[in-house]
């Protein structure tokens, strides 16, 4: 800066343009970012936040994927796994399919069924006479083929009677390991002689196709759980969306005898189910990246057009020493860009922090296989947020760039008094007349003297208000949905009665000691509690595995007795059961088995059939989402010999559920029942999703405080002399302090009272995308979650915002010297 150079006649500097070095240039960089810290590190966190919440939205989102994907391409995975009635279609019919429209290979049929084995030797972590989940046993004479090839982990394949490949995961067994069937004639026993795995989950064993169809033959003597059927295997041409495969299960449909499709499983639903989780947190996180993508960009423009607004004279000096247009622009260009690229390198370092929990429970979805976020995110996330830093930057630059020397030279420190033009003049005169003090008028109209740069404050302000409303209504749809996520959970207190009440699927393991007590005896369960006076209200429930048309593999069903309608899941459309012969299931089933509210399904088990009418959709996550609700009456249709497992109870009121289990114990015990309060089943997920939305919704708020924080400073720095004329008059520091809080704090309640709307319009638009995202549809009262007091709060958050971001910058006015300030030109 000490170095000097000619004035050419242009107003640039001699030698016609030919600048100064680029070591220089470097120079003048460095020189304005010391001098504006406060700015330099705005620009660092709002970059940081976008890129932040971008890389964690796109990394998640082709993460999540890419390892399914990959599989589904080097094993050759079935886009589509078919079930069909061997007592309606034939071997040579279903082979026949691979002909189909759109089909491009296929394998099959398998004749599979399901079956309940229990250890007869001691397994890894299991001993003898554990019985296992219910298994899909599919007969295959290798594990290659066009389609579905399986990975084979630990082991041999299955190529002689008497041996059974298990797949991965399904059952803590390993190759050895024996298994019986004590529900087929003659207990036959298998030894598991290798362990798979399948990309699309198409079995849980497999056997020879020859004792396939032994276990076949054996199950139709008894009443099976399941009857036996065919699988087939297909992948089409077209695969990629759920309408494509609606299409090609259609074709499928069309090829064969009516009804003999009885159900299917797609690869879009199995990965779904694998990575839900982690897609759940994609609508939202990309939201907080635009937000945050534009709120720099606000901030950003706001920052670099203060610099060139306030350095007009610097910017003359820098021409006369030699600086051409174009420096001049890449010096200002460059102010903005550096800190933006410390903070987008922070932002894909904090976005990989943030991520990896995520994408550590896809890898655990997906057996330990590789979720990274790709290399392209990496590189094209902060290029693009550098991108737009840049364009934000330009504009303002290129002004400084365009100023003419003799003009900047003599152009100084912009005054406030010529800003605003008539607008002002009739905003300051409307103030004077408002019964207000004088300082509160002044401050009511100073945003008037510079309309552009209070324009954009009042946006960074608003959208920092649309950042707050939506967090809020995150939250708060987020807690409703903890709170209803799971069956029975309204009911606060629990009676087992013994009879073994575990999740369909788990493991039933006798633990040793005296020969258990018998169960006891619902009716007379049911008559206890009806008999205690602090029983307010109470139902029963039992679960049972049942097949499903439509649906591929078993379907757990929840049965209740009693009228449950006070403790029933959240019905996103229709009805709670009124009776018989109806059920409710959520969107999730409804898809996986292509029926709407309104259609029928036909459920089998124990050798029977009876056909349910479809009357609501639900909302729980509980089983996956695929658990059908029914009544007890339904139930016995299929096994008459089906009672109350578990008894649901709702104390009086005022009575925690810790007291009424301990009151009612006494009556239950000899019954051989027992009480306990409900367990606390709070998803981890949900807690996960509340702490990054509160971290990036801190983030950008405190980026918008910055950007206030920033125009503040600029103003006051631009309106010194002026207040130097105002304290000369006798303004005093407590009143100059409310001028400058009333002029930020009017900006933000106008930019609440716009950002509100939006952020709640975001919130309704985000939320069921979320639900989408896991193949739910949330129920209306978790979306419309602002009450009026909410709404009323958060319409005052856009006030705090610019107040807190003003306080500093009004402290600093309120401390400035008289005759300094009157000084200054």
């Amino acid at each position: 800066m000490s170095e000097s150079g000619p004035v050419g006649g242009s107003g640039h500097v001699g030698g016609r343009g030919r600048g100064r070095g680029s070591g220089t240039l470097g120079r003048v960089v460095r020189a304005g970012l010391g001098r504006r810290r406060v700015q330099t590190l705005v620009m660092v966190l709002t970059t940081f936040v976008a890129v932040t919440a971008s890389v964690v939205a796109a990394g998640v989102l082709t993460a999540s994927r890419a390892p399914f994907d990959h599989a589904m391409r080097e094993l050759r995975g079935a886009h589509l796994t078919a079930r069909f009635d061997p007592a309606r279609v034939t071997a040579a019919q279903l082979a026949g399919t691979a002909r189909a429209a759109g089909v491009t290979a296929a394998a099959g049929p398998f004749r599979t069924l399901s079956l309940s084995p229990r250890t007869a030797t001691d397994a890894a972590d299991l001993p003898a006479g554990v019985t296992l989940p219910a298994l899909t046993v599919a007969g295959r004479a290798d594990s290659r083929g066009p389609v579905d090839r399986l990975a084979l982990l630990d082991g041999d394949w299955a190529t002689r009677p008497g041996e059974i490949v298990i797949a991965d995961g399904i059952a803590p067994v390993r190759p050895g390991t024996r298994l019986e069937f004590p529900e087929l004639p003659g207990r036959p026993t298998l030894t598991v002689v290798g362990l798979a795995r399948s990309v699309t989950g198409t079995a849980d064993a497999w056997v020879t196709p020859a004792q396939a169809e032994t276990l076949a033959r054996r199950s139709a003597t008894t009443a099976p759980a399941a009857p036996a059927a065919y699988q087939m295997l297909y992948r089409f041409r077209d695969a990629a969306t759920t309408a494509q495969l609606d299409a090609d299960r259609a074709a499928l449909a069309a090829a064969v005898p009516p009804g003999a499709l009885s159900g299917t499983r797609s690869h879009l639903a199995v990965r779904q189910e694998q990575s839900a989780n982690a897609l759940a947190f994609v609508p939202f996180v990309a939201a907080f990246g635009v937000l945050a993508l534009v709120l720099s960009v606000l901030i950003i423009g706001i920052v670099v057009s203060g610099a060139v607004g306030a350095a007009t004279r610097r910017i003359g000096v820098l021409k006369a020493l030699g600086f051409t247009p174009a420096q001049v622009v890449r010096a200002y260009v460059a102010q903005a860009v550096l800190p933006a690229a410390a903070g987008a390198l922070l932002g894909v370092v904090c976005g990989h922090l943030l991520a990896w929990p995520v994408l550590a429970d896809v890898e655990d979805a997906y057996q330990g296989a590789s979720a990274s976020i790709p290399w392209w995110v990496e590189v094209a996330v902060p290029a693009g947020a550098l991108a737009l830093v840049a364009a934000a930057a330009l504009v303002p630059a290129l002004r400084a760039g365009r100023l003419r020397t003799t003009e900047a030279l003599a152009g100084g420190r912009a005054s406030g008094d010529g800003h605003g033009g008539p607008a002002r003049r009739v905003a300051a005169r409307l103030a004077a007349r408002l019964p207000v003090p004088r300082p509160v008028g002044l401050g009511l109209a100073h945003p008037f003297a510079r309309p552009a740069r209070s324009g954009v404050t009042a946006a960074a302000v608003g959208f920092a208000a649309v950042t707050v409303t939506f967090a809020v209504g995150l939250g708060l749809t987020l807690g409703a949905v903890q709170n209803h996520r799971m069956l029975n959970a309204t009911a606060p207190v629990e009676v087992d009665t013994g009879r073994g009440s575990a999740p369909p699927g788990a493991l039933a393991v006798h633990v040793g000691g005296p020969s258990d007590r018998p169960p006891a005896d619902p009716v007379r369960v049911a008559a206890a509690l009806r008999a205690d006076r602090h029983t307010d209200r109470f139902y029963a429930t039992t679960q049972a595995e049942v097949t499903a048309t439509g649906v591929s593999g078993r379907t757990p069903v929840l049965a209740y007795d009693g009228d449950a309608s006070w403790a029933a899941p959240q019905l996103v459309s229709g009805r709670w059961l009124g009776g018989d012969g109806e059920a409710v299931v959520t969107r999730r089933f409804l898809d996986a088995a292509g029926v709407r509210v309104g259609d029928e399904v036909t459920l089998a088990g124990h050798g029977r059939r009876t056909a349910v009418r479809i009357t609501g959709e639900a909302f729980f996550t509980e089983g996956d989402g695929m658990r059908l609700l029914t009544s007890l009456g339904t139930l016995r249709r299929l096994d008459p010999s089906a009672v109350p497992e578990r008894f649901h109870v709702k104390p009086s009121p005022g009575l925690s559920a810790s007291a009424y289990a301990a009151s009612v114990r006494t009556a239950l015990e000899p019954l051989g029942a027992t009480a306990r309060p409900a367990p606390d089943r709070a998803s981890s997920v949900i807690a996960a999703m509340d702490a990054l939305i509160g971290t990036l919704t801190a983030l950008l708020v405190a980026v918008a405080g910055l950007g206030v924080l920033n125009t503040v400073v600029l103003d006051t720095r631009d309106r010194v002399r002026d207040l130097g004329i105002m304290k000369a008059v006798g303004m005093t520091p407590r009143q100059t302090v409310a001028m400058v809080l009333t002029s930020t704090g009017a900006l933000g309640l106008l930019a609440g009272a716009a950002g509100v709307p939006l952020g709640v319009a975001l919130h309704h638009w985000i939320a069921p995308l979320m639900g989408d995202a896991v193949g739910m549809r949330l129920p209306e009262p978790d979306i419309a979650v602002y009450a009026p007091a909410v709404t009323a709060a958060l319409a005052l958050g856009g006030v705090v915002i610019a107040v807190a971001g003003a306080l500093a910058p009004a402290g600093w006015a309120a401390r400035t010297d008289t005759v300094r300030a009157l000084r200054t030109e």
